[in-house]
């Protein structure tokens, strides 16, 4: 039996949760706290009896909030998901980056500014096991698995002749003799109505070669604000995605819309089950609620 050092703390299942667009940290640990509730329990520190605890710390999620504070013009329909109203001045609302242009392929205004923040919080808070998004988030998971592993770093400076974006500083460090990056490689990242960036070269070192980091999607199967072609993007883009390799197991529908399903069972299981497989390989080697609907929104991100 695996026991704990006495002068360590012990080990905690660590999840990074990114927001969506228009959201902010506080807001989406809100709207998620019956997923939070259901992960402390099957992730518990003192379980059932005759079953050992496979995280003896626990579960600990971190909800950052991304840099940059949307305006009323950046919203469409702007009092929803939890914006408030344009007359009481600045709206609490964020974003990882700002979408431009009026058709593909666009740009994200500010992604690395968006990038650098979770950077910092993976330095100052991880490490982390795992991490969990929504919508933009979701598809700023998939990017955040992407940079943390071993050799995305040669992809991007690879593409950069076609036009890439470099590999971002900020994810890198001096460890004093080689620069390496800020993390280790994640455990598993969840995407919940996330999205493959936009099909501009500029993002392509993302998902070329394709994300090897275990991922699981969930979709909604009447969302109107991500497109199920965008949200497929991302799901192809990974190694074990829909395709003939990992078939369609990592692919989950709910028949809902654009929100996180938070305490249906089912789909709280799936989650539970994705994060239990992939971290037992891991160690191996080593009430309803419901977010609010935003489904008459044409979402710029």
């Amino acid at each position: 039996m695996a026991t704990t050092a006495p002068d360590q703390p012990p080990r905690k299942l660590k999840i990074l949760m990114l927001h969506g667009y228009t959201q902010s940290g506080p807001l989406f640990h809100l709207k998620t706290k019956a997923l939070e509730k259901n992960l402390h329990k099957a992730f518990s520190a003192s379980p059932s009896p005759g079953h050992l605890p496979s995280h003896p710390g626990g579960c600990e999620l971190h909800y950052p909030t991304a840099p940059i504070r949307l305006s009323a013009t950046d919203i469409p329909g702007y009092d929803v998901d939890g914006a408030s109203s344009a007359d009481s001045g600045e709206i609490d609302s964020f974003g990882w980056w700002r979408r431009k242009g009026d058709a593909e392929p666009y740009t994200y205004a500010g992604i690395e500014l968006g990038l650098a923040i979770v950077a910092e919080v993976l330095q100052k808070d991880g490490p982390f096991d795992g991490v969990i998004g929504f919508s933009q988030g979701g598809a700023l998971a998939g990017m955040l698995a992407s940079l943390l592993e071993p050799t995305r770093r040669q992809a991007f400076e690879a593409a950069q002749s076609a036009g890439g974006i470099r590999y971002l500083d900020s994810f890198t460090q001096d460890s004093g003799f080689i620069e390496e990056a800020v993390h280790p490689p994640l455990s598993f990242a969840v995407s919940y109505s996330g999205f493959a960036a936009s099909t501009n070269p500029l993002y392509a070192a993302f998902y070329e070669p394709k994300i090897e980091t275990p991922m699981l999607h969930f979709l909604g199967s009447v969302d109107t604000v991500v497109e199920e072609k965008r949200s497929l993007r991302l799901v192809e883009a990974c190694k074990n995605g829909q395709g003939v390799e990992g078939g369609s197991s990592r692919v989950v529908y709910h028949p809902g819309g654009h929100f996180l399903p938070s305490s249906q069972k089912a789909y709280v299981a799936a989650l539970v089950g994705f994060i239990r497989e992939v971290m037992g390989k891991a160690d191996s080697g080593n009430a309803e609620v419901k977010e609010e609907g935003v489904e008459d929104m044409d979402v710029p991100f």
